[in-house]
This record gives C-alpha cells, sequence and structure tokens, in this order.
C-alpha cells in the first residue's frame, strides 16, 4: 500500500507537533498514535517537539486540538480518534463536527489540524485502518500535516523578488 502523502517528500526537522489522541476505543486510537509518532520520527522529526494530549472522546478532538493550535509554538495538531457506526445517526453528527471544527481550526490559525477520526461501520473496519491490512490513518494524517505545515512555513519565508516596472 502507498501512502497518500510520499513521506519522502516531508521533513519534520523544524516542526513542533501536537497529536490530540481521543481515549474512547483505546486499542484503535493508541494504534493510529503509534502510527502518528512513527511517522514524525520517521520524518526526521525532533521527539522533544512532539506532544501528545488526551481527549476524553471523539466530540473533544476540536477543543483540545483549537488550545494547541491558538499557541505560536505549534506548527500543525493531528487529531486521532474512531468513531463506529450505532443504530442511530449519532456517529454522523460526531463526524462531522469533527471535520468542521478543524477545518475551522485550519482556516482560523493558518495551521494545519489533520483529521485523522476513523469513521468506521464496523470494529473490523476500524482495525484494517489502525495498523491492518489497509495501513494506519494515524501515520497518513502526520504525514498530511507535517506536508501542510512544511508549505506553509516555505510559503512565510517566500520573499517576491522586486522588479520595477519598465
Amino acid at each position: 500500500m502507498q501512502p497518500a502523502v510520499p513521506s519522502a517528500a516531508i521533513n519534520a526537522r523544524s516542526l513542533r507537533i501536537v497529536i490530540v489522541t481521543s481515549t474512547y476505543h483505546s486499542n484503535l486510537t493508541s494504534a493510529l498514535e503509534r502510527g502518528a509518532v512513527k511517522a514524525f520520527e520517521h520524518a526526521g522529526g525532533d521527539p522533544s517537539k512532539l506532544r501528545i494530549l488526551k481527549a476524553p472522546g471523539a466530540f473533544e478532538l476540536v477543543a483540545i486540538s483549537r488550545a494547541a493550535a491558538v499557541r505560536d509554538d505549534v506548527d500543525a495538531v493531528v487529531a486521532l480518534g474512531c468513531v463506529l457506526t450505532g443504530e442511530t445517526s449519532h456517529d454522523r453528527h460526531i463526524c462531522d463536527a469533527v471535520a468542521h471544527g478543524l477545518v475551522r481550526i485550519s482556516v482560523e490559525f493558518g495551521k494545519p489540524a489533520a483529521f485523522g477520526l476513523l469513521t468506521c461501520q464496523t470494529l473490523s473496519q476500524a482495525q484494517a485502518r489502525a495498523g491492518g491490512a489497509k495501513g494506519n490513518k494515524g501515520e497518513e494524517a502526520m504525514r498530511a500535516a507535517i506536508g501542510a505545515a512544511q508549505t506553509i512555513k516555505e510559503l512565510q519565508g517566500f520573499l517576491w523578488e522586486k522588479r520595477e516596472l519598465q
């Protein structure tokens, strides 16, 4: 399986990233967290520049991610969790709220807030995406956050060449 964001294209050496992990379905979210940490270190990230925070559930990922993103010493946030389809539409409301909340954080602060929330119908689908046959979505979310943060930093340092009109 090929990653969504090529790992060769990313470099986390200068980045400070916060992982926010839901403790609900902890056997799955712990695997996502391990994958995210592995991706950060594989991209050259300094372990002292990685912080891990816990959220009681998926819905709380947004508030904690925002609290991290507001800090000047944070370059990106990776939100990790798992929501399984149940007998009601509760899962859709939670997933939509988290997705929209993370987008708002990215727009408001100009920092990536990566969506590492498994939104599966069954436990076996979630297991396949938490280090199983379908890869590790925690790794993918971290690679996406690193790639986006790296591009934003490049853009912030970009200087337009001054040319006079002739």
